[in-house]
């Protein structure tokens, strides 16, 4: 999926279930990582850090969580792996009898 930066500011968000989340405000880019991170629905000016972290817990939303870009945004509901992170191995019983023995 590629789109210009620009075509994302004042698209609609909807969910997979066809809920309205807002239009795109603000992105939220990595520098280091050269991606961006969060789509915001309302500007980040705010006197307070506070205020900021509130936008962006309750008034955004991950860009990883993106499924489609063209004439609106649809984003995921579920929960999406990031690939950054890594996670355990899940434990099998054959695992499980190794370890006893």
């Amino acid at each position: 999926m590629t789109v210009r930066l620009s075509k994302l500011f004042g698209m609609d968000i909807y969910t997979d279930n066809a809920e309205y989340k807002g239009k795109v405000f603000d992105l939220v880019i990595n520098l280091e990582k050269g991606r961006i991170e969060t789509i915001t629905t309302e500007p980040l000016k705010v006197k307070s850090k506070q205020e900021a972290k509130k936008i962006i817990k309750e008034k955004s939303v991950p860009y990883k969580n993106v499924k489609s870009a063209k004439d609106i945004l649809i984003v995921g509901t579920g929960r999406i792996s990031d690939p950054d992170v890594e996670t355990q191995p899940k434990k099998t019983y054959y695992s499980s009898f190794i370890r006893k023995r």
